[in-house]
C-alpha cells in the first residue's frame, strides 16, 4: 500500500456493518435532512420496472459527499479540529468538507485539480466562506489529493478522505438506510439499487447496508467508460491505477478504487454488477432528466439512469438510481449536448475538398445533403495557387439511419468528401 492511497484510520480493515451506519445517520441527522425518493413514471414506462429516483442532488451541498465528510469531520476530537483539516476532491467532497468546516468551527485547506469546474470551485468557496482555503494544483483527483497528503504530513492537520476512510463509508452508507425506510413507507422493498462509483464509497456503504438488512436487493456499480477503476480492480484482484482517465464525468474520474472500498466490495461481489456507461450515454441521461423532470445532474449524478438500458429490467421490478449530485456548470451544456448527439449518431464531421470553381458548395448543399440535414458547423480554408480548398463540415441528422444514404451520395459525388471517427487523433483535434 503507498502513501498516495492509504486510508486515513486504524480501522481500516473493518468492515462495515448496518449498526455502523445507523449511527452515523443519528449522529449527522440533525444537520442533514433525509432527500427525497421520486418515484419516475418516465423511466418507469421505458423499462418496464418501477424506477425510484433517490435525489441526494438536492442535499444542500447538491451531493451526496456531505453525508461522509460530516461524519468524519464531526468525530474529530478537540486537538484534531485544533490542528485543522485538509481534503482533495473534484468538488462535491471539497463542498461537503466546506460545509462541515463552516458549521463545525474548524479551519481547513481543500486541494482541487485543474479540471475542477468554476462551479465547483464557487460553491466551495460559498459553503467555506473563511473557513477554508483553496489550492488549485495538478490535472487529475489523484495529484491534488497526493498534494493534500503531503500537506496533512508536514503539518499535522487530519486528512478527511473522500473515500478510502472508515467514517467517510459509513456516512455515504446512510443514503441507503434511507432508501429502504423510504420504500417501506410504501410496502416495498428494493430489487436492485443503480449506484454511480469514482473511488468507491458510496459503493461501499450502500452495499454494505444491504448486505446486513436487504440481502436480497441486488447492487449495480455503474461507472464512467473513461474511469472503470472499479473494473480493473476486480479483474485485477486489487485496486490498480488506471494510465490515463476521462476528465468529463468529473465527480467520477479516480484513477485508483480505494482500498478500504475494494476490501468491502471484494468481499460482496456476489451482490454486485458492474455496469460501464460510455459518456455519451450519460449525456443523453443528463439531457432527458433535464428536459423530462426538471433535474440538474452533473455528469456522475446521472451515470446511475444512463445504466438501465444494459440491466434487462423485470416487469414491476423496483429499481432506485441514485442521483449523487446536481453541480453541473450551465457552460458545460455546449460539450453536453455535443457528445450526446454524437453518441446517438445524429452528429458527424467530414473533411471537404471543394474544387476551386464556382458552384461547388451549392453543389453540396443541393445533391449531397438530405432534406432532413443540418449544417452545423462549417469552416472553410482557402489558400492561394492550390485547385481545392479544404473544409472541415459538421452534419447533424434528423434521424441516425440517415447516414448511410448521405455517406452514398458523398461517394457518388465528384467531392473528395472523408469522414472522421470518433477517436481519432483527427477527430480529436478537429472537433
Amino acid at each position: 500500500m503507498n502513501a498516495s492511497s492509504a486510508p486515513s484510520t486504524d480501522t481500516a480493515r473493518r468492515l462495515v456493518h448496518a449498526a455502523d451506519i445507523q449511527a452515523a445517520q443519528a449522529r449527522i441527522s440533525s444537520v442533514i435532512a433525509a432527500t427525497p425518493l421520486q418515484f419516475c413514471p418516465r423511466l418507469s414506462e421505458l423499462t418496464g420496472a418501477r424506477v425510484f429516483l433517490k435525489r441526494e442532488d438536492l442535499q444542500d451541498v447538491r451531493s451526496y459527499k456531505i453525508r461522509g465528510a460530516y461524519n468524519a469531520m464531526v468525530q474529530l476530537t478537540d486537538e484534531e479540529r485544533a490542528a485543522g483539516v485538509v481534503a482533495a476532491s473534484a468538488g462535491n467532497h471539497a463542498q461537503g468538507v466546506a460545509y462541515a468546516c463552516r458549521t463545525l468551527g474548524v479551519k481547513g485547506r481543500i486541494y482541487v485539480p485543474n479540471q475542477t469546474p468554476k462551479q465547483k470551485r464557487d460553491r466551495i468557496a460559498y459553503h467555506g466562506r473563511d473557513a477554508v482555503e483553496i489550492i488549485v494544483t495538478g490535472d487529475s483527483f489523484d495529484e491534488a489529493a497526493s498534494a493534500a497528503r503531503a500537506d496533512a504530513q508536514t503539518t499535522g492537520a487530519r486528512m478527511i478522505e473522500p473515500f478510502d476512510s472508515f467514517n467517510t463509508i459509513v456516512g455515504q452508507g446512510t443514503v441507503a438506510a434511507e432508501i429502504i425506510a423510504q420504500l417501506s413507507g410504501q410496502g416495498l422493498t428494493p430489487d436492485t439499487v443503480c449506484v454511480p462509483v469514482g473511488g468507491g464509497g458510496l459503493l461501499a456503504g450502500v452495499t454494505s447496508y444491504f448486505a446486513d438488512m436487504s440481502p436480497r436487493t441486488a447492487v449495480v456499480a455503474v461507472e464512467p467508460a473513461g474511469a472503470a477503476c472499479l473494473t480493473a480492480a476486480m479483474a485485477a484482484d486489487e485496486p490498480v491505477e488506471l494510465p490515463s482517465v476521462d476528465p468529463f464525468v468529473d465527480g467520477a474520474a479516480v484513477k485508483k478504487l480505494g482500498d478500504l472500498p475494494y476490501q468491502i466490495i471484494d468481499r460482496n461481489r456476489s451482490r454486485i454488477h458492474t455496469v460501464i456507461a460510455p459518456e455519451g450515454a450519460v449525456c443523453v441521461a443528463q439531457l432527458d432528466l433535464y428536459q423530462n423532470e426538471g433535474i440538474i445532474a452533473e455528469p456522475a449524478g446521472a451515470l446511475s439512469v444512463a445504466s438501465l438500458d444494459q440491466l434487462n429490467a423485470r416487469p414491476g421490478e423496483v429499481i432506485v438510481c441514485i442521483i449523487s449530485g446536481g453541480n453541473n456548470d450551465v457552460l458545460r451544456y455546449a460539450e453536453i449536448m455535443e457528445r450526446s448527439l454524437v453518441y446517438r449518431g445524429l452528429k458527424h464531421y467530414f473533411l471537404v475538398n471543394f474544387p476551386q470553381k464556382p458552384g461547388q458548395l451549392r453543389m453540396f448543399l443541393n445533391d449531397i445533403l438530405g432534406p432532413d440535414d443540418d449544417i452545423a458547423l462549417f469552416e472553410y480554408l482557402k489558400r492561394n495557387n492550390r485547385e481545392t480548398g479544404a473544409a472541415l463540415v459538421g452534419i447533424e441528422l434528423r434521424n441516425a439511419g440517415d447516414l448511410d444514404a448521405l455517406v452514398a451520395r458523398m461517394d457518388e459525388s465528384p467531392l473528395d468528401c472523408r469522414r472522421l471517427m470518433p477517436g481519432t487523433p483527427e477527430y480529436d483535434f478537429l472537433t
